[in-house]
């Protein structure tokens, strides 16, 4: 799927403006005509989103126990935190720390790029989202989840860094732009992360606010996008490339089948990406290459690039529960 064109990069002035312009909300930007897939893709985040609420609204056939009680004291009944199952979206907004992003191919080629910026455009597609599945104890204060993120990273091409190193056995100069490595250096279909996670609900005050916590460790699995200036292939594909972790903390607000969320997650992934020259297709094809490739020790004709993507995020989004029935009580 083609991915957005990312306009210049505008002087950090300030803190605020180097931000809103990371975060995409600067206006004005000219914007690429969207495809048929990036519209596709837009469309079905918006209607899952949709669907979500719709289904949080609904009222369930759990809710029919305690119907007569709740009726009497005129209050909707909101049911407590207990064994239940959670399926869950979400959209937000990431910031990622600047970091050192390093090209090794061999004695001949091994460059470092210092302190890269790197920017999100979270609303511009392709999006970022997230989708999760929690599974809660009886007891409604611990649980697990599976989370998948889909956040972005890219490194605009006319950004002045810092460099060391050599290129075709030839030193670098001490600055220069990106652009004049790379022709393009960006995880924009996909900075995705894939982590299992254990959770703890503080659920005694409140049936409805409630604040979680959690923290879990998974994967990396992005979908890399890098192209030297001097070369004519490219690297574009999903990639394994290495481990990441995750610490969130958050408020549900419980509706009567289904819970709102705002969430704040620190996250951290190693990228150890292999430069095949590669135009991928589907994920799993592109995995089953990668671990072919593995497998037989073939080193990725590129070399690798390596960073460590450190990020703070921001989201909010809608979960459906699905609960056991209990009888009532006689």
């Amino acid at each position: 799927m083609a991915t957005t064109a990312h306009g210049a990069t505008a002087p950090e002035a300030n803190t605020l403006e180097t931000c809103l312009i990371k975060s995409g909300a600067t206006a004005g930007a000219k914007r690429p005509k969207q495809t048929f897939a990036q519209a596709l893709e837009q469309a079905a985040a918006i209607v899952a989103a949709g669907t979500l609420v719709v289904m949080a609204a609904m009222p369930g056939n759990r809710d029919e126990v305690g119907k007569s009680s709740a009726a009497a004291n005129g209050l909707t009944a909101t049911a407590a935190p207990g064994r239940e199952t959670t399926f869950g979206a979400y959209v937000g907004a990431p910031y990622h720390y600047p970091s050192d992003f390093r090209l090794q191919t061999d004695p001949a080629n091994d460059v470092t790029l210092k302190k890269v910026e790197w920017y999100t455009n979270p609303f511009n597609n392709p999006l970022y989202y997230g989708a999760r599945i929690q599974r809660w104890s009886a007891n409604g204060t611990t649980g697990a989840m599976i989370d998948f993120l889909h956040s972005k990273a890219f490194a605009p091409k006319d950004q002045n860094v810092k460099m060391e190193g050599m290129l075709d056995g030839k030193p670098v100069p001490e600055s220069g732009k990106i652009g004049d490595v790379f022709q393009k250096l960006e995880f924009s279909h996909g900075h995705n992360m894939l982590t299992l996670n254990g959770l703890l609900r503080f659920a005694r005050f409140s049936n409805v606010i409630v604040p979680y916590a959690g923290v879990g460790a998974g994967v990396s699995l992005p979908h890399s996008e890098m192209q030297r200036t001097t070369d004519k292939g490219r690297t574009y594909e999903y990639q394994y490339t290495g481990p990441t972790a995750q610490a969130l903390f958050g408020l549900e607000f419980r509706l009567r089948s289904g819970s709102i969320f705002l969430e704040y997650k620190f996250t951290i992934a190693d990228y150890r990406a292999p430069h095949t020259y590669r135009d991928g297709s589907l994920f799993p094809i592109d995995m089953w290459s990668q671990f072919s490739r593995w497998w037989s020790g073939d080193e990725p004709p590129g070399g690798w690039g390596s960073t460590r993507l450190t990020s703070h995020q921001v989201i909010g989004g809608f979960l459906v529960r699905f609960a056991p029935e209990t009888a009532a009580a006689p």
